[in-house]
């Protein structure tokens, strides 16, 4: 019987607009070249099925996070790299995934993308910020509601860092996946 081979999760940490979703896509891409399986979870298609029933509230938020990082336990002990592309506002959380993956043994890697504020209200794409500025939008992470930067992630990437594929290459490399 061939050895098992054993998954992983990469999860992407950030503000809204930083970056996370493009920065995982292009690093799926690179290990699906690779011939790694793969698979992506990503904010936004949580939030349309598996979290649909969740708001924004900060007990919601924490929920969110927790189940998505027992969905990506659950892909990573069948042997897949999951990329998590979450906001993840707050430590416990990102903890708590963490730990869900060490209790199966499979690798976890956090990947804070360390894009600052300013230039996610520039990049804006689904215009939350503005509505977050005007007040339409309560609650938002990094305006009214509090984002809490990881103190000891994996790795960090930075806007300057080059594009979303050269840095998704650069992950590969770090991680050896």
């Amino acid at each position: 019987m061939p050895a098992r081979v054993r998954g992983a999760t990469v999860w992407f940490t950030g503000l809204s607009g930083a970056g996370k979703t493009t920065i995982a896509s292009e690093l799926r891409e690179s290990l699906t070249r690779a011939g790694r399986a793969t698979y992506l979870l990503d904010g936004d298609g949580l939030r349309s099925g598996l979290n649909s029933d969740l708001g924004f509230a900060d007990a919601d938020r924490y929920e969110s996070v927790r189940r998505a990082g027992e969905v990506a336990a659950l892909f990573a002990d069948a042997g897949l790299v999951v990329m998590v592309a979450l906001i993840s506002p707050f430590e416990a959380g990102r903890r708590r995934a963490r730990r869900a993956h060490e209790e199966i043994g499979a690798a976890f890697y956090e990947v804070f993308v360390d894009t600052p504020l300013s230039e996610c209200e520039r990049r804006d794409p689904k215009n939350l910020y503005r509505a977050a500025r005007s007040g339409e939008l309560r609650d938002f992470t990094g305006i009214g509601s509090p984002y809490e930067r990881p103190r000891t992630p994996d790795i960090t990437v930075v806007p300057s860092d080059g594009t979303a594929a050269r840095i998704a290459e650069g992950i590969h490399r770090e991680l050896a996946l």
